[in-house]
């Protein structure tokens, strides 16, 4: 009986632990920079030879101190992502960071990340902020200026708005993984391929189908760049 209770507990514990570890794995020696060539499929990716490995590698000339163009985009905002695939030094590294351009009235629309927590700063302008709980959906929000940092914890649906109306603003967020993926969710919900039923989003959303299809029939763009 002893026994059974010790290996249930063990089976707990291992469960918690497996949990608490549940996002970028730590690295197991110094760096593991990306072999993006590499045919082989890794949760990440393979480590190039470190043999061959230099600064460049752990380097990207990505004139972040430059402005973005914003007026192409519908939402009115630009996000630049330096992440994995743009910085193969940060493979197994756990972080990545992106500039936001706004204009002005100009958004971040409501979003996730899958995969990390963001802490964003503003660099230039004044910025509305918020994120929402899970179940039963709490917003937390806060208008933010210069050099002011909210924090969005990882999975949580979450924006951002500069409600001025003739200045831009600019803002870098850092996020705690290589490779934190983003879901946008009105194109999620009304611009995914295939289509969700029109029943689906009608009984959801409470209102008409002919409302869902004149949604889905909208261009549901990408604004990270």
């Amino acid at each position: 009986m002893a026994t059974s209770s010790y290996f249930l507990i063990s089976v707990f514990l291992a469960l918690v632990a497996s949990q608490v570890i549940a996002s970028d794995p730590s690295p197991l020696q110094d760096f593991c920079v990306a072999d993006l060539h590499c045919p082989v499929k890794v949760n990440g990716f393979v480590c190039k030879d470190p043999m061959v490995v230099s600064a460049d590698d752990f380097f990207k000339a990505a004139n972040l101190d430059k402005p973005r163009d914003t007026m192409k985009s519908k939402v009115g905002s630009n996000v630049t992502l330096i992440n994995v695939m743009q910085l193969p030094g940060l493979n197994t590294l756990g972080i990545s960071l992106a500039r936001i351009d706004y204009a002005p009235l100009g958004e971040n629309p409501p979003h996730t990340h899958p995969r990390a927590t963001e802490i964003l700063t503003v660099l230039e302008g004044t910025l509305y902020v918020g994120f929402v709980t899970s179940n039963p959906n709490k917003l937390f929000a806060k208008v933010l200026n210069k050099g002011d940092v909210f924090v969005f914890p990882e999975g949580l649906i979450h924006f951002q708005f500069n409600p001025v109306y003739d200045k831009p603003a600019v803002a870098i967020a850092a996020l705690s993984s290589q490779n934190p993926g983003a879901i946008t969710i009105a194109n999620a919900v009304f611009g995914s391929k295939p289509p969700i039923s029109d029943d689906v989003l009608a009984k959801a959303f409470q209102v008409e189908k002919g409302t869902i299809d004149w949604l889905q029939a909208q261009f549901w763009e990408n604004n990270h760049y």
